[in-house]
């Protein structure tokens, strides 16, 4: 069973850090492709991030918006799947999602992913 629960969201100034944790309280997340999506205000939910389960090699996916200052890291001890993020700027004001889906590969639209969470908040204000 996948049950995806959010954290770490919150309330930045630019130029700040938060790490946001995705973590599963039934099946291990290291049998799965896991993803960050985001929904900016008004907008529609876009990718951010894909760390392809331990059959598709642990590989790291990104977004060319991010990439260079978000991480996207396992660790299977916490069953959980972690989005840094650095150099935080007012456009990644958004609700924060991670999906997950079996398989060994990757994809950028939500429609791939089988399992979400509820996700959380992330307002990066001056």
């Amino acid at each position: 069973q996948v049950h995806l629960v959010e954290s770490g969201g919150g309330l930045v100034q630019p130029g700040n850090s938060l790490r946001l944790s995705c973590s599963n309280s039934g099946r291990t997340l290291s049998d799965y492709t896991v993803a960050w999506f985001r929904r900016p205000p008004g907008k529609e939910r876009e990718f951010v991030a894909a760390l392809t389960g331990a059959g598709g090699g642990d590989k790291a996916h990104y977004s060319n918006l991010n990439k260079g200052r978000f991480t996207i890291s396992r660790d299977n001890a916490q069953n959980a799947v972690y989005l840094q993020m650095n150099n935080l700027m007012p456009e990644d004001t958004a609700v924060y999602y991670c999906g997950a889906t079996g398989g060994d590969y990757w994809r950028d639209y939500e429609a791939y992913y089988h399992y979400w969470g509820q996700g959380t908040q992330v307002a990066v204000i001056s």
